[in-house]
């Protein structure tokens, strides 16, 4: 488990959890926290559970403002779910406080750690393994949009500070390019290429943002299909996880990234790019599962971007994937040499079919306007 349990249940005994201990297990398989499931005796017929989780202060380096974003988002969340006769125990995460005060413990190493309540009767999965299952995704990240549209977005920390800013990011690629520290731009030279010729898309969305042109939200930044709950009777997304990255941003970074990994026809690190293609029928069931939960908060103007939001996060993922490659893999974890590349050269395919079929995948999003 990484810590020895008496460690653990040590650490879970500072929050207000309910009942008695009776066990603590590893759960999940994220690549970011390392996450435990606590089962607590509050009755003999009935047990409460626990996610008790630590937080990766390499990752997340302001505790503070991470928390501060988490309390405040889940708290707004839940108001509103109980407005609109929800329950907010399973559909919002609930922090859990410590016994004397406060939202985390932090231990005597430097590691900081929370609880939440466990959302029962429903599970996440990693992978798209029904439509049906992306279509409900879409729904609830769409959901998500609607319930947080009044909330003060620009009150957020930036948690990772430029995280899908792609002017920044271009540069960051830049100055990788200009140094090359592990002497591999010469066999990249095409991915160069491929990523200069796209220097003024990299500007849209900031540039827009920045203009007003469309309006600043709070997003989630990881909607992968794994952090929805999805309901064990019904199917339907009934809950949001993971907002370790929630800040101050666009519904179009959120609708992007789940196009760019959940449309996708091949593996993110898929060597045989002719495998790789943007799904039309996955992106059209995304679209319009997104613009219905959205439930007409998006303008206008946002949805008609759509197409680019997708364009412009598997971009920027391609550009990360180069930029660590170029810079010796020091930030995405790797298992083999060129798994970096392998990964950049996904999604740079991915885009070149987007722009294969760029007048279908906005002919999709008219239809739903």
């Amino acid at each position: 488990m990484g810590k020895e349990k008496s460690e653990l249940i040590r650490i879970a005994e500072q929050f207000e959890i309910e009942g008695e201990l009776e066990s603590i297990d590893a759960h999940g398989n994220g690549h970011i926290n390392d996450t435990f499931l606590l089962t607590c005796r509050v009755a003999p017929e009935r047990v409460r559970k626990y996610i008790l989780q630590r937080m990766n202060h390499e990752v997340f380096k302001d505790p503070d403002g991470l928390m501060e974003n988490v309390m405040g988002v889940t708290s707004f969340l839940q108001k509103k779910i109980r407005e609109n006769g929800g329950d907010p125990e399973r559909e919002a995460l609930n922090v859990i406080p410590l016994r004397g005060g406060g939202s985390y413990w932090k231990e005597g190493d430097g590691t900081f750690w929370r609880v939440y309540l466990f959302v029962e009767g429903a599970d996440s999965f990693d992978v798209v393994k029904r439509p049906e299952d992306f279509y409900e995704s879409a729904v609830a990240f769409g959901h998500f949009q609607k319930l947080l549209e009044d909330y003060p977005a620009e009150s957020l920390h930036e948690t990772i500070p430029n995280f899908h800013n792609t002017i920044d990011r271009l540069e960051k690629f830049k100055e990788a390019v200009e140094a090359d520290l592990m002497h591999r731009v010469a066999e990249v030279e095409a991915e160069i290429r491929f990523v200069m010729e796209r220097e003024e898309d990299c500007h849209i969305l900031c540039d827009m943002l920045a203009s007003g042109e469309i309006p600043l939200r709070v997003s989630h930044n990881d909607t992968k299909l794994n952090n929805i709950m999805l309901d064990h009777e019904t199917g339907k997304g009934i809950c949001v996880i993971d907002l370790d990255t929630v800040m101050p941003g666009s519904a179009l970074y959120d609708y992007g990234d789940s196009i760019r990994f959940g449309a996708n026809t091949g593996e993110e690190d898929e060597k045989d790019l002719s495998k790789i293609s943007c799904d039309l029928e996955l992106f059209s069931l995304y679209t319009k599962g997104f613009i219905e939960g959205c439930e007409g908060s998006l303008t206008e103007k946002e949805i008609r971007m759509l197409p680019m939001g997708a364009k412009l996060m598997t971009l920027e993922c391609g550009i990360r994937f180069l930029t660590d490659y170029l810079e010796g893999d020091h930030y995405y974890k790797i298992h083999r040499p060129e798994h970096n590349l392998d990964r950049c050269r996904t999604q740079f395919a991915m885009v070149k079919d987007m722009e294969d079929k760029w007048s279908q995948m906005q002919e999709i999003v008219e239809s739903y306007l």
